[in-house]
């Protein structure tokens, strides 16, 4: 019997957000407990809190929005890789196997979600985003904020996976699962003109 694995993060108050972006907060527009016929419940968040996904307008000037982005690339094969520890996801990371890569890539580079930001996060250089480009890769994923690193000032890991059309989840929570092959479902939500969307991620085992 498949197993479905959540691999989103938990959206609450507190949690890490990029430097500078808008801070996840919850609160109530009705309540029952007040005399109001039911509970209304409204966030503020950035769109790039928790696991999201990036639509090729967050860096390109005339990329699509995240509402216009093909589904496809959200649903279907996906491959885990373990690179726990590593400061990035290398060109020789991706060399190493290259071979038989579903069009989806998971890389999981650490042991449990950060309860801080931490600029040091583990992100992908752009010649490893070049040669996912050249090997077909639809959609990459990570468990840290971002593809680019926290310094960069020109995101040219982004720009060359939009470029190429490739699909980015950031932030997922890869805590609980073991490298492999599985079915990803990661649908962000349609929101119109938009350069990202939150994403429930989960995974299906084969």
């Amino acid at each position: 019997m498949p197993q479905i694995i959540d691999i989103s993060q938990t959206l609450r108050s507190g949690m890490p957000t990029w430097p500078g972006d808008t801070e996840f907060q919850t609160f109530w527009v009705a309540r029952m407990e007040n005399g109001d016929p039911c509970n209304v419940g409204s966030v503020t968040m950035s769109l790039h809190t928790g696991t999201h996904s990036d639509a090729p307008l967050h860096f390109l000037r005339e990329g699509t929005s995240i509402a216009d982005t093909d589904l496809s690339a959200y649903i279907g094969l996906a491959q885990v890789i373990d690179l726990i520890g590593a400061k990035s996801v290398e060109a020789e990371h991706l060399l190493a196997v290259a071979h038989g890569l579903p069009e989806r890539v998971l890389f999981k580079t650490r042991l449990s979600p950060a309860e801080r930001f931490d600029p040091d996060f583990a992100c992908i250089t752009p010649d490893a985003a070049r040669i996912l480009a050249s090997f077909g890769i639809r959609l990459i994923g990570i468990d840290t904020p971002s593809v680019d690193g926290s310094r960069s000032e020109t995101f040219e890991t982004h720009k060359i996976l939009a470029s190429a059309g490739i699909a980015i989840v950031e932030n997922l929570n890869l805590a609980n699962v073991t490298p492999g092959t599985y079915e990803l479902i990661a649908l962000p939500l349609k929101l119109a003109g938009m350069d990202g969307a939150p994403v429930r991620a989960v995974l299906r085992t084969l």
